[in-house]
């Protein structure tokens, strides 16, 4: 059976936590790792009635978007919604499991799930991430094969829709091994010439320790030559927002109708526009941050939440800028998040929230 550790391990690889943002608490908020998972209940954030629902289902973990936990606790008095639930979820072994911000950043994600719901076509990354770096080694050329097939394994040469992109060139290596070395080639005092590839790869930064490992394991060599860079490309697999093209051009009359009927939204705030719209960026939760890289990718319209009344006339009459709730943009992560954990674990049951968390009402 198994553990809540898996469930953690697991996430983490979909989205690493080193991803997420500075403020953020995405990780294991309660329970105890090696517990066996009785029962997984997905939810968009974590509350007294959610875990009621928990209890009741006989589900002992919660995964949920939102941690429920971001600043520090000083105290457990049941003050307050986050301490109540807490304590409900510590008193009936309930484990609380938050993916937040590092699931907003990769593919598939938060936005493009969005952007998905929405119908956009060519899906991309809205803000791409710039965490790239470059490693350079020196292999000899009979081990070039499996120091490479390593470091693919290890996640390295991973480039949009390509994987295992390497460059190699082969040139010659020079070394003298003192009294203290055991060499794998040449002898120790003797000056020695190699035949070695120049073998370079990419990844992003947060697989640093997983490709160096990689690389000392499978290289035949003592001491290993390398070096690290730190690039300026864009990471086109990790960023916020997403954006992409409808399959048609509408007008905006059109696109709201469109927008409101596949998110089943109760209301829509915007910027007054009259052109057409064909190209759509969106980002899920508080996005106006990411109004300048809409416009910059020439987008018709930007969908996100949170919009403050000043921030509207940031559209700059560009563009259809719309703000659809913040609870409404994300909901449908539920849906995201029980699509992956439910092709990866099938010996236990996994449950959708029935739980509207949403506080906002509208009245009409």
């Amino acid at each position: 059976m198994s553990k809540i550790q898996d469930v953690v391990t697991y996430m983490q690889q979909v989205a690493p936590p080193a991803l997420q943002e500075s403020y953020d608490n995405a990780q294991l908020l309660t329970g105890q790792p090696d517990s066996k998972v009785q029962g997984l209940l997905i939810t968009l954030d974590c509350t007294e009635e959610v875990v009621d629902e928990a209890i009741a289902l006989g589900a002992n973990l919660i995964v949920a978007h939102h941690p429920v936990i971001f600043g520090g606790l000083k105290k457990l008095t049941g003050s307050n919604y986050v301490e109540r639930t807490i304590i409900k979820a510590i008193k009936h072994d309930v484990a609380i499991l938050a993916v937040h911000t590092n699931l907003d950043k990769v593919i598939p994600g938060v936005s493009h799930h969005l952007a998905g719901r929405i119908g956009l076509q060519g899906i991309r990354v809205l803000q791409p991430e710039r965490n790239l770096r470059k490693l350079v080694t020196f292999i000899p050329t009979e081990h070039t094969r499996q120091v490479l097939d390593s470091l693919h394994a290890a996640g390295a040469g991973n480039i949009g829709n390509y994987s295992e992109c390497s460059f190699k060139i082969t040139g010659k290596g020079y070394f003298k091994p003192n009294e203290a070395a055991n060499p794998a080639i040449g002898q120790k005092h003797v000056r020695e010439e190699v035949t070695e590839d120049r073998v370079e790869v990419i990844y992003p930064a947060y697989l640093s320790g997983a490709i160096l490992s990689a690389l000392r394991s499978a290289h035949p060599y003592e001491e290993v030559a390398y070096y690290e860079t730190e690039l300026t490309n864009a990471n086109q697999e990790n960023g916020l927002g997403a954006v992409g093209e409808l399959p048609e051009p509408m007008s905006t009359e059109a696109f709201l109708q469109h927008l409101q009927s596949s998110l089943d939204l109760s209301c829509i705030r915007h910027t007054p526009f009259s052109g057409e719209i064909k190209k759509v960026a969106v980002c899920g939760g508080s996005g106006t941050f990411l109004l300048g890289a809409a416009r910059a990718a020439g987008a018709d319209a930007y969908v996100t939440a949170d919009v403050k009344y000043h921030e509207f006339f940031d559209a700059e009459n560009q563009l259809l800028f719309c703000d659809i709730g913040h609870y409404e943009s994300e909901v449908g992560t539920k849906d995201l998040l029980y699509d992956l954990l439910s092709k990866k674990f099938t010996n236990f049951a996994l449950h959708l929230s029935k739980v509207i968390t949403n506080p906002i009402r509208y009245f009409y």
